[in-house]
């Protein structure tokens, strides 16, 4: 174990332990809670240590988001369809519920940084992966208003299922399997 000069521990991943550290705290806080001080004295690590990878707040905010949408890229690819896709999208954000906090709030984020705005193009380029794969016939014309319904209701089940608004409406039931009905529902035009 090395230390550094005022005696903390320092870590071989300094990186990783903050994100992990930041992720607890957003998951159980939200995302205002966090402190690069706090976060540094969970790491075991000075309080100037996380400012190195992240610079400040908005930085590790940032980085959190580029890793969640690598993540939701990764999920994205797993679906067979588009409705499994939806699932998978749904799948993600009880999976990883703090990266699902921050990943849409540009407000707290950069907007301009490399790494998030390549994970946000693979993300959405899974996404219109799926719709593309739905024939003409079964998305209208404007495959790009199919695409923004798909997300629509994947994103709004997400957030309304993490936010606990829809406990009596799925009660114990799996909510990917109540996604799957919700979308059958909707993009048959209600016939099954």
């Amino acid at each position: 174990m090395a230390t550094t000069n005022s005696g903390s521990y320092h870590h071989g991943d300094l990186y990783r332990a903050v994100l992990t550290a930041a992720l607890d705290v957003i998951a159980t806080d939200g995302p205002g809670a966090l402190s690069l001080r706090d976060l540094a004295r969970r790491a075991g690590v000075s309080h100037a240590a996380p400012a190195h990878h992240f610079k400040d707040r908005t930085g590790l905010l940032t980085a959190i988001a580029a890793e969640g949408y690598e993540l939701l890229a990764d999920a994205l690819a797993e679906g067979a369809d588009l409705r499994e896709r939806g699932v998978c999208y749904v799948r993600f954000g009880i999976e990883h519920p703090a990266h699902f906090q921050v990943m849409f709030r540009p407000d707290l984020l950069r907007g301009d940084d490399a790494a998030l705005l390549a994970a946000r193009t693979r993300a959405g380029a899974e996404l219109r992966a799926g719709i593309a794969e739905v024939p003409a016939s079964g998305r209208g014309e404007d495959a790009r208003l199919a695409g923004i319904a798909a997300w629509s209701l994947a994103h709004g089940f997400t957030t309304l299922l993490l936010s606990e608004n829809l406990r009596d409406p799925v009660g114990e039931r799996d909510p990917e399997d109540v996604f799957r009905t919700l979308a059958e529902l909707l993009f048959s035009g209600g016939r099954g």
